[in-house]
């Protein structure tokens, strides 16, 4: 188990950020031969984000949503997001591979969104947690002070 930090504490990060949340929809279970291929390719496209720090990738969130697995990814920028969504090898195959399979099925989707967040545009609040998300990526700080309050948090509103 992660190690818990107590208090209340906010993501240290500065500067600018993307956050891209990518999903992928089962809709038929019982199909696997058409969606365990797609499942599988976002564990190597992770390790090779994480083993390649310099391709701007942050750091990611997973869950098991309603639909199925839901990704909160966090990048440098959306350049360095969109410079590996059209380059990487992992990533092309497995998109490539998604698309024949849409074209004869609707087995399995795939969705993403994308926020590009100026830097002070954002906030957060940790209480009694391991460190998560944003906080996870930079580290917490103390929510006091001037950070008390969630609009404190944000800076230019």
């Amino acid at each position: 188990m992660a190690k818990l930090v107590e208090g209340r504490n906010t993501a240290g990060y500065e500067g600018p950020l993307v956050v891209f949340v990518i999903g992928m929809t089962i809709n038929r279970w019982w199909a696997i031969h058409q969606w365990w291929s797609m499942f599988n390719a976002m564990p190597r496209m992770l390790k090779e984000l994480y083993q390649n720090k310099d391709l701007g990738f942050l750091d990611v969130s997973m869950s098991i949503g309603k639909h199925g697995p839901v990704l909160i990814q966090y990048w440098r920028s959306y350049e360095d997001l969109e410079r590996y969504a059209r380059g990487a090898q992992l990533h092309l195959k497995a998109w490539r591979e998604f698309n024949k399979i849409a074209a004869h099925s609707d087995a399995v989707g795939v969705y993403h969104e994308t926020y590009i967040v100026d830097a002070g545009k954002y906030e957060s609040i940790y209480v009694n947690t391991p460190q998560l998300g944003l906080g996870r990526v930079s580290g917490v700080i103390p929510a006091a002070g001037p950070r008390e309050t969630s609009r404190g948090r944000l800076r230019d509103v």
